[in-house]
Formats: C-alpha cells, structure tokens, sequence
C-alpha cells in the first residue's frame, strides 16, 4: 500500500514538473501551436515505444533470462540423476517385470546417438512402467533413499524448480516414497496391502522418473553431446550397460 501511494505521489510530481516545463515553453515563446505540434507527436511515439520496449525487447530479454534459468535447472537435474536419479532407475527398470522385452526394443544397430535415444523413446512410449514386487530389495531401495533424503531436501530449496513443474512433482513423488519405506520397521512379513501401497508408490516414481531422464538426455543431445554420449552408454534401462566402449 505505501509502495503505491509512493508512486502516485511520484507521477503527480512528474506531471506536474511536465507542466510546468510546458508553461514555461510558452511564457517565453507564446507559440502555442509549437508545442502543440511536439506534444502530439511524444504521445504518438508512446505507442511506438511500449511496443519496441514492451514487447519486443522485453521479450527478447525474457527469453534470454528463461533459457539461462533452465540451462541452470537442467544442472541441478543433472547432479539429481547422478547422485539419486541414475541408480534408482536402474533398480526399478531391473524389477520391472518387462525388462527383458523392455531391453530388447531398445537396441538398434544405428551408430548415431541421436538415433539411439529416439529408439529409446519409442520402446518407452506407452510403456507400463511395473515393478514386481516379489523381486524389490525393498530394503535396499530404503537404505539408498534415507540416505539421499537431505540431499533431495536441498534440491527443493532451490527456487528455480518453481518453474519445473514436472521435476518438482518427481522430487515430491520419492519423498513420498521415502517416508513410506522409513515407517516401516522391516519388510519380511509385510501385510500384502501395505505391499500394494509401496508397489504403487514405486510405479509412479518410475513412470516419472523415465519420463524425467528423457527430457534430460534430450537436453545432453543439443546441449552437451560428449556428456550425452557417456550418460547414453550408461543406459539405466540396460543392467548390463557400462560406460566403457568396447573395441571389439
């Protein structure tokens, strides 16, 4: 409320100054028509000017400050996969009950990373994204997210993931995750709601996690090919991935 009441105050001044200005003009002059002439044609310009300032350059600079707020996010996603996001993906896609069948439709004989990565997304498009839970080291997948828990914590501090809706959910989908699995005392004699519930809170960590490590191999490909291409060889999806090239 002050904030506005100040720059009423201010544009009464600068008015009132303008006017003052003009006054002058013609006290001395006494051609009103002159300033008649250049009054209308200022406020002409106006329009001219909120649209080269306004939506133009403005825009210009917006973008600008978007790319380079997003290029900033898609680091600290980068750091998410390699601390948390990497291993967790794996784990999940090797207790997926179609990682076989998932693992064959992605190899493709094409060199070209580019066409390895649109192979990959292909064989993940409408994919179901279920875990066995027979096969989950439930108490692995504990150990490893309580672990990571102040990490996860310190990547929601960072105010640039307001404008990554689709990460934040992510993050928000393993907290959750995360508590469940620290409520529970041990996992051996589990009741099979309780099974359910945890099997249904790691589909849909993975099936946004998948999603998540997509968008951020495609940003690898434009952006950081060399980084693209070792992350592309370390396929979470592919248990037997290794970041060595053969030269066999």
């Amino acid at each position: 409320m002050n904030r506005m009441k100040w720059q009423v105050v201010l544009g009464i001044i600068l008015l009132a100054l303008s006017s003052a200005c003009y006054f002058l003009h013609y006290l001395i002059f006494r051609d009103p028509h002159h300033i008649f002439i250049y009054l209308v044609g200022d406020i002409a310009f106006v329009f001219v000017e909120v649209l080269l300032v306004t939506l133009i350059i403005h825009g210009l600079l917006e973008g600008r400050e978007k790319r380079s707020r997003l290029s900033k996010l898609n680091m600290v996603i980068g750091v998410f996969f390699s601390e948390v996001g990497t291993k967790l993906l794996n784990d999940l896609a090797r207790w997926d009950p179609d990682a076989e069948e998932l693992k064959a439709r992605m190899r493709t004989t094409s060199p070209a990373p580019g066409n390895a990565l649109a192979k990959i997304r292909e064989s993940l498009d409408g994919h179901a994204y279920a875990v066995d839970s027979t096969t989950i080291d439930w108490q692995d997948l504990r150990d490893h997210l309580v672990e990571k828990r102040n990490f996860l914590v310190r990547l929601l501090e960072n105010p640039n993931l307001l404008e990554h809706e689709s990460f934040t959910d992510l993050l928000w989908a393993i907290f959750h995750l995360t508590e469940e699995l620290d409520a529970r005392p041990d996992f051996e004699d589990m009741p099979d709601t309780d099974r359910r519930h945890l099997t249904g809170d790691a589909k849909r960590v993975y099936g946004k996690l998948a999603s998540q490590w997509l968008d951020y191999m495609e940003h690898l490909r434009t952006g950081y090919p060399y980084l693209f291409s070792l992350a592309l060889r370390m396929n979470p999806f592919d248990p037997s991935a290794s970041p060595v090239v053969s030269e066999t």
